[in-house]
């Protein structure tokens, strides 16, 4: 959060790509805080839009997720 709140001060996008909340989306400083703090929740669709990327490839990394999550609570 002092990232995000460094980074609207300057008003220059983030350059720390090690911040766990770095994107590459300058318009919103690089940040996802930012994006969701600016738009909300997203559908895949529009995060494969605004990332230049295809709708697959977002869903792929969805389920991913999920799965890794899943293995996750599992173990506990």
């Amino acid at each position: 959060m002092k990232c995000l709140n460094e980074c609207q001060a300057a008003k220059k996008p983030c350059k720390a790509r090690d911040c766990r909340m770095w994107i590459s989306y300058p318009k919103e400083f690089n940040c996802c805080l930012c994006t969701v703090e600016e738009n909300g929740r997203m559908t895949l669709r529009e995060v494969a839009d605004r990332l230049n990327i295809s709708y697959v490839r977002v869903k792929q990394i969805e389920d991913q997720a999920l799965a890794k999550l899943k293995t996750i609570y599992k173990e506990k």
